[in-house]
Order: structure tokens, then C-alpha cells, then sequence
């Protein structure tokens, strides 16, 4: 297969674009925001051609994967690492959701950031151009590079231009905080990773190498007892960054005190890179592990959906209040990985370009009512519905996205993934049905305190008059996420026809998990056997 240049120039022209941003930032503090718009749409359009240009359906069966177009180059050859970056439908559609909320970040952001702009915008871009690198990169050193490499920009974008948190927190704080529970989550993931390497260089007799297929075909010979340690290894990497309880504490003062490009960043892309590692590493090099270890995940995950539902319900912040929605509904993600079914992935798919939006949008109006309110404290909140035109009907729109109203694309996403996971685990998936009442609590809780009711004489202080109502560069942002998800809800086929080919090969590569003991035993021992013959 030939070299797709378009592949590294998706990586490539965010990270020129954000050094060009620093370096014109004496200049005028305008042009580095112009800059940024135009790298970023530069980039969804790249995804638009190569889009176009592969064929992202293949003949389902092969053992190996599949990619629509890839760019190799050896890279340190000594050590078997090599720049090999790889597109199929899964990474094309978080490469499209990651350039389009870009898009989205740097609009946000126009009136917020006065100061350093250009510095922001470096750190925006650069987080941006990492996640897409982590999106493409098939060498798992290089995949390993860009998964630290962007936790850097968004520890500055926190601790440069966060806000005040509450009890005194400080964007510092809360900057540092991430840090730590990303690095550690990190090194985990490296263990694991090396320990893949060093099995294949013990297996092979001296070869070295970081690439994706290689390392499957290692982890596939490995014994039962490190295939599991490996796997979790990997799996507490992804599980920190998803985050799945108790491993959350980081998620809700980062976005407490986050810009909100920021909190765009991080609800709407980053999370989404460890949901991306468990579907592409975690169930194919470990589907007998995984599937030895599902009901345990699954157990953590639906804890997470009620305990983050819960915490939502008992926010003031706004913004909290959203972080601990994502908590929730991440839960959803631990439940279709490892129900297995062609059905769930392709809903954990379409969930997680919709819930991407929908929290991404939600985030942008916080910021828009923090710049007209200066709080973001819904006890202070009350009657918006009659102070503005515009903001109370996109916020009723995304809260009900974010609830999973029919015929938006939350509800088809959570709707594929409950029907996916039922055949393998109908209690597991009864229970988390049953979660989705609480959505539309915190869903009502946010509304009403919001929307509805008046502002009492304390309240009256945090309301200058006359308040500004959305602006049409405002509008038009949030425009594009309603696009979005109806498009989402009313067309999800032009999204699954995309991933479809994607997703049966790795529901294919994952082992059925089964409800007997004795049968996943059976298998271990199987296992066992090969091995010795």
C-alpha cells in the first residue's frame, strides 16, 4: 500500500499552525485566532478527502486488520519503531469529531482568551494535533508518544487560564492534579507495552519492534497469567483517562477549572482517546483476558453511571455538574466493549461522536453564560428563560440530547449499545437501562434552575442589565452541534456504514464472553495446552 501523505499532514498542520500562533503573537493578538480557525478547518477538510478517497469497506474474516490507507517510514530501526500511521472507519470518524470540535475550541474561545493568545493557542492545537496522532499511530511507541505528548498543552491550558475553583482550588491545583493521574496511568500503559515488547523479542529470537500487528500476534502466544497482567495494564491506562470508578477523581476540578476550550478538549476529544485504546488494543490482543475480566469491568462501569448520575444531581456548579454527566456516561462505554456484539460497538461509536457534541456544546454555552452572569453557580440562575432569546432553547435542546431524547444521536448510540449488550449480559443491561431515569433528572435539575423561576434580591447582583444575547458567532457554533446530532439521530446509517466492516473485525477478534466459569476455564486451559505443545 502506498504512502497516504495525508495522514501525517492531519498531524502536521495543527502543530505548524499552533507554532505559527505563537510566533505572530506580538503582532497582533487577532491573527493568532485566525490562524488557528484556519489550521483547524484545514484539517476537517483533509478528513473530508480522505474520507472520499478510502475504501473503508473490506472482506470481513481476516485475522489481521485492515486499513483503508496507511503512512509508513522507519523510523529507529535499531529499536523496531517506525512512523506508522494507519486509517480506518473507527479512527476516521474520532479524527473528523477531533478537527470539528477544534473548530468549535478556537470559536469558544475568540472573546475569552485576552491574554497570551498566541501561547494558547500553541497549547490548543498542539493538544489537538496529539490526539489526532493517537488516533493514527498503529507503532505503539509512537501511539505511547502522542498519549503523553498532549497531556503537556492541556496542563498549561488549565494552569494558565483556568478559572478559580471552589474551596479555594486553584487552577493550578486542579492542573497538577490531571497531570499526576494521567502520568501515573501512563506508566502503567508502558509496562504493559514493553512487556508485549520484550515477549516478542523472547519469542522471536531477537526481534524488536513497537508495530501494532506484530505485537497482536504476541500478545495472542502469550501465557494465560501475563496476557491478564498485561491487559490490565493497559486497561488501567485507558480506565483512568475514560475515567471509569473509582479511578475519576482528576475529571471534575479539571473542568471545574478548565477555559472552556479547555472543557471542550476534554469532555468532547480526550476521554474519547481511552475509549478508542480499549476498542483497538485491549479487546484484540486480549480477548481471553478481556473476556475473563468483562464482569468485573462491567460491575466498575455501571457503579460509575449511578454514582456519576448521583454527584450531577447534587452540583451546584455548572460545570461539575457536566463533568460528572460525562462520568456517567462513560459507563456506557466499559458496558459495549465488552458485551462484544457488532451492535454495541457501532453504538458506542455513534455515542461517542454524539455525546463529543452534545457535552462539547453544553460546555460552550456554560462559558457564554459565565460571560454574562459571571457565575457559574445555579443557585444563582434562576430565570434565564426570560432574559434571553436564543440560549434557552439551545440549552433545552442539548440537555435532552445529553438525556438521550429520540431522534437525536445520544439515543440511538445508548439504544445500539443496549441492544448489543443484552444477548451476553441481560442483568448487566437491565440495570443500566434503568440509570437512564436519573439522566433525566439531572437533565430537569439543570433546566429548571437554569430556565425557569425568578431571581431573588441576592441574585440580582450577578444580572447586569441589559443582558446580551447570543451572539451570531455564538449561534453559529452551537448550530453546528445541533446539525450534528440530528443528523446523528435522523441518518446514523451514513455514520455505520463508515465503521461497519471496522467494527465487525474487532467484534470478530474478541472471544464471546460467557456467564459459566467452567467454559472460560476450559478455554484458559485450552490455552495452556497450545502453549506447551
Amino acid at each position: 500500500m502506498e504512502n497516504n501523505l495525508i495522514l501525517p499532514a492531519l498531524i502536521l498542520v495543527p502543530f505548524v499552525a499552533g507554532f505559527l500562533c505563537w510566533c505572530v503573537d506580538k503582532v497582533d493578538q487577532h491573527l493568532p485566532r485566525w490562524i488557528a480557525m484556519i489550521g483547524m478547518v484545514l484539517t476537517f477538510v483533509l478528513t473530508l478527502v480522505l474520507w472520499s478517497q478510502g475504501n473503508y469497506h473490506f472482506q470481513l474474516g481476516s485475522a489481521q486488520p485492515v486499513f483503508a490507507s496507511e503512512f509508513h517510514v522507519p523510523w529507529i530501526t535499531s529499536l523496531g519503531i517506525s512512523i506508522h500511521l494507519a486509517v480506518d472507519g473507527l479512527s476516521l470518524m474520532m479524527v473528523g469529531l477531533t478537527a470539528l470540535l477544534g473548530i468549535l475550541a478556537v470559536g469558544c474561545s475568540w472573546g475569552e482568551i485576552q491574554k497570551n493568545v498566541g501561547f494558547f493557542h500553541l497549547n490548543l492545537l498542539w493538544s489537538l494535533g496529539g490526539v489526532i496522532g493517537v488516533f493514527l499511530a498503529i507503532d505503539l511507541f509512537l501511539f505511547f508518544f502522542f498519549w503523553e505528548m498532549m497531556l503537556v498543552p492541556i496542563y498549561f491550558l488549565i494552569a494558565l487560564w483556568g478559572h478559580k475553583g471552589e474551596q479555594g482550588k486553584s487552577r493550578v491545583y486542579a492542573a497538577t492534579k490531571f497531570f499526576i493521574y494521567t502520568q501515573v496511568c501512563g506508566l502503567i500503559m508502558l509496562i504493559g507495552i514493553l512487556g508485549l515488547v520484550v515477549w516478542g523479542y523472547i519469542l522471536t529470537n531477537g526481534v524488536v519492534s513497537f508495530d501494532y500487528s506484530f505485537l497482536m500476534q504476541v500478545a495472542h502466544n502469550l501465557p494465560p497469567e501475563f496476557a491478564f497482567g498485561f491487559m490490565l495494564c493497559l486497561f488501567i491506562g485507558f480506565a483512568v483517562k475514560l475515567p471509569v470508578f473509582p479511578l475519576h477523581g482528576w475529571l471534575p476540578d479539571a473542568h471545574a477549572q478548565a477555559p472552556t476550550a479547555g472543557s471542550v478538549d476534554l469532555a468532547g476529544i480526550l476521554i474519547k482517546t481511552a475509549a478508542y485504546g480499549l476498542l483497538r488494543f485491549v479487546i484484540p490482543f486480549f480477548p481471553t483476558a478481556s473476556a475473563q475480566f468483562a464482569d468485573t469491568a462491567i460491575v466498575f462501569g455501571l457503579i460509575g453511571i449511578f454514582y456519576g448520575a448521583w454527584c450531577a444531581y447534587q452540583q451546584t456548579d455548572m460545570k461539575r455538574l457536566l463533568a460528572y454527566t460525562s462520568i456517567s456516561h462513560m459507563g456506557f462505554v466499559i458496558l459495549a466493549v465488552y458485551a462484544g456484539s457488532v451492535l454495541s460497538y457501532q453504538g458506542l461509536m455513534i455515542m461517542m461522536l454524539a455525546h463529543g457534541l452534545s457535552s462539547a456544546a453544553l460546555f460552550i454555552m456554560c462559558g457564554q453564560i459565565y460571560e454574562r452572569l459571571h457565575t457559574r453557580d445555579l443557585r444563582l440562575m434562576g430565570g434565564m428563560r426570560g432574559q434571553f432569546r436564543y440560549l434557552p432553547f439551545f440549552l433545552m435542546f442539548f440537555v435532552a440530547a445529553l438525556v438521550g431524547i429520540p431522534g437525536l444521536g445520544n439515543f440511538i448510540g445508548e439504544f445500539l449499545i443496549l441492544m448489543g449488550s443484552y444477548a451476553k449480559f441481560p442483568k448487566f443491561t437491565i440495570i443500566a437501562a434503568a440509570s437512564l431515569v436519573f439522566a433525566g433528572l439531572y437533565g430537569l435539575i439543570l433546566i429548571h434552575k437554569t430556565l425557569f423561576g425568578k431571581p431573588n434580591e441576592a441574585q440580582q447582583e450577578h444580572y447586569p442589565h441589559p443582558l446580551k444575547d447570543l451572539s451570531v458567532r455564538e449561534i453559529s457554533l452551537l448550530m453546528i452541534c445541533v446539525v450534528g446530532l440530528v443528523w446523528l439521530g435522523l441518518f446514523p446509517q451514513t455514520f455505520l456504514d463508515i465503521s461497519n466492516s471496522t467494527m465487525h473485525w474487532l467484534a470478530n477478534s474478541y472471544i464471546p464472553v460467557h456467564n459459566s466459569v467452567e467454559v472460560m476455564q476450559q478455554a484458559a486451559t485450552q490455552l495452556d495446552h497450545v502453549e506447551v505443545q
